[in-house]
């Protein structure tokens, strides 16, 4: 990607495109390489910062090049000399977005985007931010330096960290496959970040190994909490604990290795995304955290609340952040909770909100139709009303599943899952009691009702007995009989458009709703 970067400036500064804005957080890589770019094109380079000022930091001084002692840290005098200036240069600029806004260095950028033609000069911010003042729009030029991309990671962990065995100071345990795995998963870090988590690494016990693999994760961890956009999710959870669900976990068990460069030559695309409905309480929301576990990448989780929120126009500028901060740290999962509740509002956005909401939401639908990143979707909704087609159509994710309350079959499975996660032996237990006793039990209604049964046994310091776990079944009032008629309609939406989680038996129909 560096070199892509350099050969494009290289290309915009010789085809006179004067004034350029870079959209990095890299400042020292994005001078750097502006360095090279001045180097291919024999000039020299100047940097500039509010507290330092105006100095040259590349390239030999020609007769007419500045002087040392003039440091012309105001904004405005500094365009000044860079149009009186008869240097061959690139002037790099940082942070100098920060005075795009006021009127006058505006209009003096816009005359010397003109003026600087004649000449062998360019300017070039360097910020954080892609966003212009509508004023410059048609006068500043965005270009996104990328990210280190994992051959540029791997030659400075080899080259840089690692090094040669004469000066090293700790010891490196890695094989070759090992050092390109720590590679990758620093990919979506900067240079500067990777730096900061490979030395950290090294730090803890004076050495490298597969094991510091943790080291970079929790470097991820600290972007995502920054952003405060997305969430970083903590995932235990393995496909072995979710009860049923047959097809699902074929169907992600088949793809564990399609993110591979293997599949990539075999002709596979990256698999995009899928929805999950169905009804609350049975297991949505689980199988997202366990895809992540299964497939060993980091949950993000969007919560559209932060989305939406701040001043005007931040909205959209959020999203848009979110989903590059997403795509670079693929491979990643994104969790979308009830997202249906992020798109009800679309139809009447324009009344509403100015149309705040149908833009942010059609920033996402157009992402997740064109991303490239590894970056899999998962959707979950409760609810179909609200959801729009351009979502459940083929492109923007692969799948559609609908999860129905749990069978006879699949509420055992759940009832020896959370008897064993709380250190019971289920065959002490009468499970076909349980099991007829629970029908229209969703996983979540069975899970507390040995929750319940738990804190009766302990309370009475013996130990849990089948009957506790009754007792507090037949208390329950199960969502399936409360919401009835809600759960019928979803099913009988679901039926012909979703694909089921589980194969439906003639012993294993999907059990009715109490009272129906």
């Amino acid at each position: 990607m560096s070199k892509t970067f350099v050969r494009e400036m290289d290309e915009l500064i010789r085809a006179k495109f004067t004034t350029i804005q870079v959209v990095t957080w890299e400042e020292r890589r994005a001078v750097s390489l502006l360095t090279e770019v001045a180097r291919m094109q024999q000039k020299e380079l100047h940097q500039w910062t509010v507290t330092d000022g105006l100095r040259r930091v590349a390239g030999p001084r020609s007769q007419d090049s500045h002087q040392q002692g003039e440091r012309h840290r105001e904004a405005m005098r500094l365009l000044n000399e860079i149009l009186q200036s008869s240097s061959s240069a690139i002037y790099a600029l940082l942070d100098f977005d920060d005075f795009l806004e006021s009127s006058e260095i505006a209009r003096q950028l816009r005359d010397l985007h003109h003026a600087l033609k004649s000449t062998r000069k360019s300017i070039v911010i360097v910020s954080s931010r892609g966003k212009v003042p509508e004023k410059l729009e048609k006068t500043l030029t965005l270009v996104d330096l990328p990210l280190p991309t994992y051959a540029e990671l791997r030659s400075f962990l080899v080259e840089r960290v690692i090094g040669t065995g004469d000066t090293r100071a700790f010891q490196v345990q890695l094989t070759d496959k090992e050092i390109d795995s720590l590679a990758k998963e620093a990919q979506g870090l900067t240079m500067s970040e990777a730096e900061n988590a490979f030395a950290k690494a090294i730090v803890r016990d004076n050495k490298l190994s597969r094991d510091d693999i943790g080291a970079i994760l929790a470097q991820k961890q600290q972007i995502i909490r920054k952003s405060g956009l997305l969430e970083y999710c903590e995932t235990k959870e393995r496909l072995q604990d979710v009860g049923g669900m047959e097809l699902l976990k074929e169907w992600l068990t088949k793809r564990v290795r399609a993110f591979d460069d293997e599949a990539r030559d075999y002709g596979l695309p990256a698999p995009r995304g899928m929805l999950v409905m169905g009804v609350q309480g049975c297991g949505k929301s689980l199988v997202a955290k366990c895809v992540a576990s299964e497939w060993r990448f980091p949950l993000l989780r969007m919560d559209m609340s932060r989305i939406f929120h701040g001043y005007v126009g931040s909205s959209e500028d959020n999203m848009r952040r979110a989903l590059q901060l997403a795509e670079s740290l693929a491979p990643v999962v994104l969790w979308i909770d009830e997202v249906e509740k992020a798109l009800s509002g679309i139809d009447g956005s324009s009344g509403s909100d100015a149309g705040t909401t149908a833009r942010v939401i059609g920033q996402l639908l157009t992402w997740m139709q064109e991303k490239t990143g590894a970056v899999f979707v998962v959707a979950t909704a409760n609810n179909v009303e609200g959801l729009p087609p351009e979502l459940l159509r083929k492109g923007r994710l692969d799948e559609v599943f609908f999860v129905d309350l749990p069978n006879a079959r699949e509420r055992a499975e759940i009832f020896r899952i959370h008897l064993r996660s709380r250190k019971r032996d289920p065959q002490r237990y009468e499970l076909e009691k349980l099991v007829t006793a629970s029908d229209g039990f969703s996983g979540a209604e069975i899970e507390q009702a040995i929750i319940s049964g738990l804190h009766d046994s302990f309370f009475d310091h013996r130990d849990l007995v089948t009957d506790d776990i009754l007792r507090n079944i037949h208390v329950t009032v199960p969502l399936s009989q409360t919401m009835r008629e809600k759960i019928s309609a979803l099913r009988e939406w679901a039926v012909p458009r979703a694909r089921p989680v589980t194969l439906r038996g003639r012993d294993s129909k999907p059990p009715a709703a109490p009272g129906a």
